[in-house]
This record gives C-alpha cells, structure tokens and sequence, in this order.
C-alpha cells in the first residue's frame, strides 16, 4: 500500500511504503452560523465538542460556503462549481430529479477511484432519479449518490421541512411496506387530505409561512404525500440515525482509507430535538438543536478514538449556509435569542450575499499535520474537492472542479488561502466579491422598479477590515476599487470578455509533490 506523508512548514518528510492516506469526514452542519459556537464567542450556548476540533485543529476566522441556501452549496461542495452556472440548482422541491448527472466527476469520485470507501450521511437535497420523471419512490431512487461517487447513502432525501418524511438507503425508501406504496405530489391528492390549514390545531409546531400542505408527526410540510407508513421517520430520532449509521460505516471501513460525508439536518427547520436535548438552552429548538448538533460531532469523534483512527483522519466541519431564526415555524427562535448573534458581528443570514450569510464556521483537524491555531485565510466549502484530492495525491479529471481552489496549504498551516472568493444566494442574481479585505454586494436591480427609476441598483462596496458588519458603503470613496472589483465578478459571471484573476494567493511554501494514493479494491458494495 502506498501512502503519503505532506510537509508541514519547511519540513521534508518522505513518503513511507506502509503508510496510507488520511481518511476525510466532513461534517456540515445545516443553517448554522458564524455566532452559534462557543469558540466564536457564544455564551448561550456550549459546544464543547465543535470547540475541540477548533483547539486540535484549525479554526478560520474567514471560512465560507459558496452559497446562502442548502441545494446550491452541496451542490458546489461536490462538483467544485459554483452553482450559479448551472440551472436547476436553487433550493430542490420533493419530487426533484438528480441534479447533478451520472459520471459527473465530483469529490467523492475521486477519493473513490483513488482507493478510498466512500459514503454519504445525512441530509441529501440535492434531487434523485432521472431528469424528466423525478423519484420512483416506490421503486429504484436512481440515479442518486451512487452514480456519483459514493459506494453507500444512508439519506434525508430532501430537507425535513419538506416531504416525503423518510430515509433513503441506497437505491430504496428504507422499511417501505409494497402494500402501502407511498406518494409524492404538488397538490392534495383528495379533498379530505389532513393539512395544516384545515386541521392547525392538530399541529405540535405551529407554522408561520408555507410549512402547511401535509401533517407528519404533529408539523406541516411543504408538499403532499400518502402512503409509506411503516417507512417514516420520527424527527427526534434523525440525529441519532446519522451517529448510529455513520459509526457503523466508519467501524466496518476502519483498516482501509475512508471518505465520510456527514450532512447533518440540525440545526434546519423544523427544529425537533431529541427528548434527551430539549430544555437543554434558554433558547428553546433552535439552542437545543446546536446542543444536539455538537454531540452528533462528539459521537463521530469518540469512534475515531475508541477506533484509534483519530491521527489518520483529516475532519473537516462547517455549514451549508448561514443562520436564520423564522424560516417558516413559530418555534421561538427570535423571541429566545436573547443576547445571542448568530452570525456573530456579521450582517444578514441565509438567503443573503451579506457575510452573514456565508460566512460560517469552518474548522480543519488533522493531529500531527494540521498545527493548532487561528488563521484569518479564506477558504470555502467548493475548494474541498480540489483541495483534500491535493493532500491525498488523488488524481483529479481534467476540466473537473472548475471552481476550485486548492487552498491545502491554507488548510494545513504552511501557506495561504484564496485571494478572492464569490457568494452567491439562491441564483437570483445577486453576488458578493470578495478580494482581500474588500467586499463588493451586487444586487440585481429590482422586477418592477419605481415609476420614472429604471436604473439598476449600483454596486456597494464595504472595506470589511474596519466594517465586518457591512454597514457602510464606501464605493463613492474607493471608486476604482469597485469598479476593479466589479469588473472581475463580470469576468467571473461570464459578463466580462478578459479571463477572471487568480483566485488563490501564492502560497509561502510550497507543499511537495504527494506520493500518491493508495490503489485497493473498495469492500463496501457498490449498488
């Protein structure tokens, strides 16, 4: 087995004939913000398991998901692009078809086709079957995560909020009973279908926008469905069903290289504790959640060192987006905060370009090459595909991940990360561009603008190295500064003729050649 050993600082260390590749997890957590971890400075809150990753590894103070909303950042997450450049990508309905196609070269490919067992774990939401008919739930799911890299999916299919309420396990609905076949749809399917509407005081959760078609377990959902009794999941018991799967894998693929995705659903609407977790914060779900969240990341933690694989395993943990308190339920999340900021002194949330609304929590470990410590280099969730292929010496295809950046030497500690970085939202055209410590928001101008205004909105530009909260717009002092800066993301957007910039800095040492990753037969089935 051949591995790879990188050097840390201005060591050389060579490659050993025995060693192998680290394993990867990563851990992305699902609407949380920079402000809702305690090694950020919360008090309402303690996640003492998040804080010691941070103070084992690298904790960046300028870490980001490429988008506001989930769909569009998993989606950069695996392909490397920025989703803004593929249709389809905004937040997926229940009945979404596979948004990203068969044989699609994505992170997991790779690290699959260099040897490692692959899985993902968690939330999915990034659509399922083929274009054109969407989900056979009754049936084959495919294509799905299989097609794309992963040997094993153990999945939320969408997004709880949103039906139908069950998992996933490769190819099929888990437990699905064929004589209680279940359905998906947009509209009732029968006039006395139960809805949140109709039948609001049945609901254990009230809901504030839109969280109303279907009833499961005491809450409205976005979307109809029937059927499937014996399949649905209770949504205490999701976070549990993420540890005992996960820990399973990690158990069963502990001698050989192993790449975990972990998308938790905490801490995304509707927030539904466990019971062992309510009560847990003075901020009721949304605290509760982040308390749950945190133990999940303790519970993958103490399985890599019972399994005595915490050394060889790079964790990676961060979010899909940034924080939001009413996303469509009356759970108390505003009138409980309290003095707690959830995206710490940054404005905005999800569903913004503002740095609230990307930039989150973003922590590497990797005892023995990851030095603990703080770094204020950017980086982002799509620089991952390219990034953990670098540290692994997996071979990447040509033309794949097209957007990003390896910023391994950033993530290690012996060099920098991007020197400019784009934010998107949910694809409505609105942009953050990022080069330093200046930060230019477009905004689109609006659909039917103020009778005699035609004009779009202008560009505004914030210097965030004395305004990290975005407060004032300095584009009328800097106005070369904007218009260079928005002459790039013209470039970028595909609006410019010239070719964009570098987007990554030159980095202070160079990481030497790897020697190149493990080749194996992978024992986890491939459906």
């Amino acid at each position: 087995m051949r591995g790879i050993f990188l050097c840390l600082g201005l060591c050389t260390v060579a490659a050993v004939a025995d060693a192998r590749p680290p394993n990867v997890i990563v851990i992305m957590a699902d609407d949380l913000g920079w402000g809702d971890l305690s090694c950020h400075g919360a008090t309402a809150v303690q996640t003492p398991h998040i804080d010691r990753l941070a103070r084992e590894g690298r904790r960046f103070t300028s870490g980001y998901c490429s988008a506001s909303t989930c769909t569009p950042t998993r989606y950069s997450f695996l392909t490397g692009e920025y989703a803004f450049r593929k249709p389809g990508t905004g937040i997926a309905p229940p009945n979404a078809a596979a948004i990203i196609p068969p044989g699609t070269p994505t992170f997991a490919s790779v690290l699959h086709d260099a040897g490692y067992a692959t899985a993902v774990v968690g939330k999915w939401h990034l659509g399922l079957g083929e274009r054109g008919r969407g989900p056979d739930w009754n049936g084959s799911l495919a294509p799905g995560p299989l097609e794309i890299g992963f040997d094993h999916c153990f999945l939320l299919p969408t997004t709880n909020d949103r039906v139908p309420p069950v998992f996933v396990e490769d190819h099929h609905v888990k437990d699905l009973d064929a004589a209680d076949p279940l359905w998906v749809g947009d509209t009732k399917p029968s006039a006395d279908h139960p809805t949140g509407i109709e039948q609001r005081s049945r609901l254990t959760m009230d809901w504030s926008k839109g969280h109303h078609d279907t009833i499961h377990n005491g809450i409205g959902r976005i979307g109809f469905f029937t059927g499937g009794s014996r399949a649905r999941f209770r949504d205490q018991d999701l976070a549990d069903a993420w540890v005992r799967e996960s820990v399973r894998w990690i158990e069963a693929h502990s001698q050989e290289p192993f790449f975990l995705f972990l998308p938790s659903h905490d801490i995304h609407v509707p927030r539904v504790p466990h019971e062992r977790f309510q009560g847990s914060t003075g901020m009721g779900p949304r605290g509760d959640c982040i308390v749950q969240l945190d133990w999940t990341v303790g519970q993958i933690t103490a399985a890599l060192d019972r399994l005595k694989r915490t050394d060889d395993t790079l964790v990676v943990f961060c979010s899909d987006n940034g924080p939001v308190l009413d996303d469509g339920y009356r759970d108390g999340a505003a009138e409980r905060l309290g003095s707690h900021k959830p995206a710490g002194p940054f404005r905005g949330g999800k569903y913004s370009v503002f740095e609230g609304g990307t930039r989150t929590p973003f922590i590497a470990r990797w005892p023995g090459r990851i030095a603990p410590g703080t770094s204020d280099e950017i980086v982002c969730t799509i620089d991952l595909a390219q990034s953990v292929a670098r540290i692994v010496g997996a071979e990447v295809p040509k033309a794949a991940f097209p957007d990003s950046v390896d910023v391994s030497a950033a993530l290690l500690g012996t060099g920098a990360g991007r020197r400019s970085l784009l934010q998107q939202d949910n694809g409505s055209g609105r942009f953050g561009w990022r080069e330093g410590t200046w930060k230019l928001v477009r905004q689109p101008p609006p659909k039917r603008p103020p009778a005699g205004d035609a004009a779009p909105l202008h560009d505004a530009l914030y210097d965030l190295a004395v305004d990290p909260g975005e407060v004032t717009d300095v584009s009328a002092r800097f106005p070369d500064v904007a218009a260079r800066l928005a002459a790039e993301l013209d470039q970028v957007t595909g609006r410019g003729a010239a070719a964009p910039p570098p987007a990554v800095s030159p980095p202070s040492t160079t990481l030497p050649k790897a020697a190149g990753p493990v080749r194996k037969t992978v024992t986890s089935p491939r459906a």
